[in-house]
């Protein structure tokens, strides 16, 4: 069986330069082959008309069928481009989100459809910032606040027309880990928000290092409370020097996913477990987590248990409590 088609999501508020930043991706070759796909919102959409045309493998548009106004029939829209995978044509898919947007719909869709699981994979979320307007969004627009939550990359645009620093502390206290990336007038690196470690190896490793970093942060900052600046959502990490039991864990998780989902706006972390010399790294969106991988060695620090939690509404003592009862049990 061939290997799955990496699925970028692209998403950011209203405004944020998601089309600016994804023309300008795609000019460059990294990003042949690519597949777009445009979730729209409203009863005519435009977004697809402003995405530039370069020839008709790099960006397949309403004239080659490929770009879409999915407005939650993904699965159709991904079905529609099998036989583009099938003949070579297509080796990455981007779906850029309305402004508007929960991303976890999207990601239910990649995660739980069967048919879309076993020809894609996530590869990432990418979400664009607009730093001149993002202090007011983050207050006013709870989209907003998800939309940095559940991002695997933040792209920071505008930049240049503001100090970017009061946005940059605001996506600590959210996405403790997430690499941060601040766009050269909506241009950045391919290579720093394509294989974003679900789908890369290399890239998961990279990650990893950010939730060991969101880890000391947490604990450094923690009886300060910076993190729950965005009302009922806040961040935190739990570490752990001993190993843990998978047994416990897997079920705690389980538990956890089925009863609070709603409130689980993002889980990653990695785990020493007993029994198993290599890192178990672990990432889940509300009632959905990405099936454990195994990282070939631990990075570079103490060799520990680091889970990062960005929650709703649900304590930190919770989550804890919930653990280890279930650690105990083993």
């Amino acid at each position: 069986m061939a290997e799955p088609i990496p699925v970028t999501v692209l998403t950011g508020f209203l405004g944020a330069g998601k089309t600016t930043l994804l023309n300008r991706l795609l000019k460059r070759p990294e990003l042949a082959r690519t597949a777009i796909l445009v979730n729209e919102f409203g009863e005519i959409g435009l977004d697809h008309l402003l995405v530039e045309t370069l020839d008709a493998d790099t960006v397949l548009l309403a004239s080659g069928c490929l770009c879409c106004t999915i407005r939650g029939d993904l699965s159709k829209a991904l079905a529609g481009l099998a036989p583009r995978v099938a003949a070579g044509e297509i080796a990455r898919v981007i779906i850029e989100t309305t402004g508007l947007a929960d991303p976890a719909p999207i990601l239910a869709t990649l995660l739980g459809d069967p048919f879309a699981s076993r020809l894609f994979v996530l590869d990432g979320i990418v979400a664009v910032v607009d730093a001149v307007h993002a202090m007011a969004q983050l207050d006013a627009q709870d989209e907003a606040v998800r939309q940095i939550v559940v991002a695997d990359r933040i792209v920071v645009s505008k930049s240049d027309l503001c100090d970017p620093a009061p946005v940059l502390a605001r996506i600590a206290t959210l996405n403790p880990g997430a690499p941060v990336i601040l766009a050269d007038h909506g241009a950045v690196e391919p290579s720093a928000i394509l294989n974003a470690g679900l789908f890369d190896p290399a890239g998961r490793t990279r990650d990893v290092a950010g939730w060991i970093a969101a880890a000391a942060f947490d604990h450094h900052h923690h009886h300060h409370d910076v993190n729950r600046h965005d009302r009922h959502i806040h961040a935190f990490c739990l570490t752990f020097d001993q190993p843990l039991h998978w047994q416990g864990v897997g079920t705690w998780l389980e538990m956890l996913a089925s009863t609070q989902g709603e409130r689980l706006l993002r889980v990653k972390g990695i785990l020493d477990l007993a029994g198993q010399a290599r890192p178990v790294v672990i990432q889940g969106v509300r009632h959905l987590f990405h099936p454990p991988a195994l990282l070939d060695a631990w990075p570079e620090g103490p060799r520990q248990s680091r889970l990062v939690f960005i929650v709703r509404d649900l304590s930190r003592e919770t989550v804890l409590a919930g653990l280890m009862a279930f650690e105990a049990a083993t």
